[in-house]
């Protein structure tokens, strides 16, 4: 037979599902360095320019040169992708805009400083999720990152330099990476570059060699750079290995592998490894190897094992329990696989009146590279394992006599009934039949109860059936032979026998599992309800671990709820945890520990979805990590199938939504056609009859005055109306022209003169600001809607102001007034529709004013806003302030 192992099949799927991914993404690669100024960005630009030389479309997203002249001058002749400019608290920042880097779609696009955090407001908080959508987009990206903004050594570093760094990027997504480039330098060196100017300009620079860049701190993170560094390259190896079946341990990183036995001094194993493994800094695994002897061992036995298992887990090693026939075979096969180049194992306890080989000879035959450590035996006086109780005791020992009685008592049948088959047939066809005896024994019972088989049917066959009988003596020394042989074959075909059971055994669990993981998916996969998706998964749970299951669910507004019916022993505040730290906690775990339930938190995609909660009935099984993974593979389903049914939710609620709006839209669209005619005739009845001759009566000048003034009111919220109507439907087109900015405010002033009274209004206008591209009349509704409502809420003595400036590109228009301003929270809640300020009661409107100004100003690119009076006015009050873009406008001559 081969050496070359065959492959997993799953594996295999995952792997070809990985590369059609990927055939599909963008290649990510990361300039990776240990601190500022080691030349990252220069290493990046190089080899972008000679990409570019090689023919590839290469675009500068963001490139941050912080001054350096050798920097900018490698970023000469790259185009360059102009930077966005966002308004965060009155200041104009800039950053990436990945909008134009999509639009423009390059081949290669750089992004420096990975782990930065955009300004708020931006689409992404972090730039690495910038990244990501590029990578989606099948656009290659090369950037920057120092392993101070790694997020797992964000606390270590924090230690070694004293300086807590913010901006952190995952480590999942660095571990995606193509390609890691190291890009290292000596810490005296960068020291010098510091003093030189070339990391940081001489203010910063004195700053940062006074904290940051000390020798000793740039010692500790290039070590750290360079052992992150040396991770990745091991995992890289290792996909190597994979792809191309090498079975040939490569000592590249100096693993090592915990070999846990069924021996009391398994926890001393598993510490001694871990404390080797902390000493020399390197990844560790442990395994325990099942056989079918060791599946026979006590429940105690069985437990302390788990633990040992567990303890394993906790002090940081990736755990597996294994099942095989040889544990050494399986041993050297599971380090092989991962490529753990030395395996620890106890000494054991060897019997000095039986010459048996020890585990690592076995190793050493199957396996002569793999290094082998075996510790020495445990310290007298340490406490014993926990024994058994006397009901468990007595079933362990029950259950093996049981069944070596039974082997008996199948020798002692299979002799009654060969021997009436002496007269008919000869002994070489008995001796098959006590053979057949044996194999169906090994079958049944065991690998113990078959090698006793074998020695009860030789015994009974040479003394019921070999001259001369009912005795032990032989005549013909060959049936000394037919013993030997027959003893051999009974042994070969029990132990073979059981062997296959034991294979048998293991793999209909494995299906067992497969089958219910598969059923789990399809029924969560069927759900259309948040309760029939729990059903589900505690329907599915519950059968399969034997336990009771509680599910803790999110309401609407993203809160804990306890489950119906609520049993006993579970706790609200112990689920909140779990969802809170998405952390496990209760049994089997170091968070409440003696809690009868386990919580396991519902990761999803997004976030977590909810809390599962578990209650064995034998919690044991649970320590098992194939079990544990298990439950753990079920509660990600039960995670999935609820996120699917909250989506599903929220586009059933968005739909109701759009098509309640469509619905009111129409009917606003039809009411206002229909009532504009009347209302126009109305008012000019009432001008009519204002100018009637003969003069009216003051009593009737005064009602025909009301009446003018409401029907003009009313013919103001039915335009309204069907503006908005219109601005929802997206029947309105814009007129973009340049206008002046003067006539803009003037024109608006005069038309709402009525509205403002006679309360003092201020206009300035600051120098530069002459013309804006803009629809006219929209933004002179804009401006009349802003007037209006500081009409409205401003009293009748109160100033009302109009500010217009311009400030980093944008026309910035300002309406304040002295009214009882905005409530705190209500920013952004008072510009949609229907939505009126405070004295509702005394004050008319339907809320629609500032629905129309923002929908105005969206549609020209701008936006609006509404902020507190500033401290040095009295009153509360409130500015209304929306923003146009500039652009670039005409050229005038002197004349006009």
């Amino acid at each position: 037979m081969s050496d070359i192992p065959r492959p997993d099949p799953d594996v295999l799927l995952a792997q070809l599902r990985d590369d059609a991914q990927r055939a599909t993404r963008g290649r990510l690669r990361i300039y990776f360095g240990s601190s500022a100024g080691v030349g990252k960005t220069c290493a990046m630009l190089a080899a972008a320019r000679k990409m570019q030389s090689d023919g590839v479309d290469v675009l500068a997203g963001v490139v941050e040169t912080h001054g350096r002249s050798e920097t900018a001058a490698l970023l000469d002749g790259l185009p360059v992708l102009p930077a966005k400019t966002v308004d965060h608290r009155g200041r104009q920042l800039v950053e990436f805009d990945l909008d134009g880097a999509l639009a423009r779609r390059p081949a290669l696009v750089l992004v420096d400083e990975l782990a930065h955090s955009n300004v708020a407001g931006s689409r992404h908080p972090k730039r690495w999720q910038d990244v990501e959508e590029l990578l989606a987009a099948g656009i290659d990206v090369y950037s920057t990152l120092n392993v101070q903004h790694l997020e797992s050594l964000n606390d270590v570093v924090g230690g070694i330099t004293g300086i807590v760094v913010h901006e952190t990027l995952p480590d999942t997504f660095f571990d995606r990476a193509d390609e890691i480039v190291m890009v290292d330098t000596p810490a005296d060196e960068l020291i010098e570059r510091l003093k030189a100017g070339k990391v940081y300009l001489p203010a910063q620079a004195e700053r940062a060699a006074k904290n940051f860049f000390r020798k000793g701190n740039l010692m500790a993170l290039r070590e750290l750079a360079l052992r992150r560094t040396a991770d990745r390259v091991e995992d890289d190896v290792q996909a190597y290995r994979s792809d191309r079946a090498i079975a040939q341990v490569w000592k590249t990183e100096g693993a090592l592998l915990c070999c846990i036995g069924p021996q009391p001094g398994a926890e001393q194993v598993v510490r001694s490894t871990a404390r080797l493994a902390q000493q020399l800094a390197v990844s560790w695994h442990a395994v325990y190897v099942e056989t079918p002897a060791l599946q026979r061992l006590p429940g105690a036995r069985r437990e302390g094992i788990l633990q040992a298992v567990k303890l394993a887990q906790a002090l940081g090693a990736r755990s597996a329990v294994l099942s095989g026939q040889d544990v050494a075979e399986v041993l050297v096969a599971h380090a092989r696989q991962h490529n753990l180049s030395k395996l620890v194992m106890g000494s054991g306890n060897p019997r000095w009146w039986w010459p048996a080989r020890g585990m690592g000879q076995a190793v050493a035959r199957l396996a002569p590279d793999i290094d082998r450590i075996e510790l020495g035996a445990a310290p007298r006086g340490r406490p014993a394992p926990v024994p058994a109780t006397q009901p468990e005791a007595e079933a362990s020992m029950v259950s093996p006599l049981r069944r070596y009685a039974l082997a008996v008592a199948a020798c002692a049948a299979t002799a009654l009934v060969t021997h009436g088959l002496v007269p008919y047939f000869d002994l070489a066809n008995i001796v098959m039949v006590f053979l057949l005896s044996v194999v169906c024994i090994a079958v049944g019972l065991g690998r113990g109860p078959a090698v006793l088989a074998a020695f009860v049917n030789v015994a009974a066959f040479d003394y019921f059936f070999v001259v001369p009988r009912l005795s032990f003596a032989v005549s013909d020394a060959q049936y000394l032979l037919t013993f030997a042989i027959m003893l051999i074959v009974g042994l070969v075909t029990g132990q073979l026998t059981a062997g296959l059971r034991f294979q048998v055994r293991v793999a209909t669990h494995r299906e067992a599992r497969s089958r219910a993981l598969f059923e789990a998916a399809r029924d969560l996969s069927n759900t259309l309800t948040r309760e029939h998706a729990v059903e589900v998964a505690q329907a599915v749970i519950a059968r399969e671990f034997r336990a009771g299951v509680a599910v803790f669910g999110l309401d609407l507004d993203e809160r804990l709820q306890s489950p119906q019916p609520f049993a006993a022993g579970l706790d609200l505040g112990t689920a909140q945890w779990v969802l809170d730290h998405h952390q496990p906690a209760g049994l089997g775990t170091d968070t409440l520990p003696g809690s009868a339930w386990l919580y396991l938190p519902l990761k999803a995609t997004v976030r977590s979805r909810g809390v599962l909660a578990v209650q064995p009935q034998q919690p044991r099984l649970l320590l098992v990590p194939e079990q544990r993974r298990q439950l753990e593979t079920f509660a990600a389903l039960a995670a999935m199938a609820l996120e699917r049914v909250h989506y599903i939710e929220v586009a059933q609620h968005a739909t109701v939504q759009m098509e309640s709006e469509r619905l009111r839209n129409s009917l606003l669209a039809a009411l206002s056609h229909d009532l504009r005619t009347p209302l126009a005739a109305l008012v000019a009845t009432a001008e009519l009859l204002a100018a009637s001759q003969p003069p009216l009566s003051p009593r009737q000048r005064e009602l025909a005055a009301g009446l003018g003034d409401k029907s003009r009111r009313l013919a103001d919220m039915v335009t309204n109306l069907l503006d908005m109507a219109r601005i929802q439907s997206g029947e309105i087109r814009l007129r973009i022209e340049w206008q002046s900015v003067e006539e803009l405010i003037g024109g608006a002033v005069a038309a709402s003169h009525d509205a403002l009274g006679a309360r003092p209004l201020a206009i300035r206008i600051e120098p530069g600001v002459s013309l804006v591209e803009c629809d006219a009349v929209l933004i002179e509704r804009v401006l009349v809607n802003l007037l209006e409502n500081a009409g409205k809420y401003t009293p009748p003595d109160a100033p009302v102001e109009i500010l217009a400036r311009a400030e980093g590109g944008e026309l910035l228009v300002s309406v304040r007034d002295h009214g009882p301003g905005v409530a705190p929270g209500q920013e952004e809640r008072i510009f949609e529709k229907f939505t009126r300020g405070q004295t509702e009661s005394a004050t008319p409107g339907v809320g629609l004013g500032l629905a129309i100004c923002r929908a105005i100003v969206e549609a020209h690119r701008g936006r609006i806003r509404v902020e507190p009076a500033p401290a040095q006015r009295p009153g509360p009050g409130a500015t209304f302030t929306f923003s146009l873009p500039l652009g670039t406008p005409p050229a005038l001559d002197q004349e006009t």
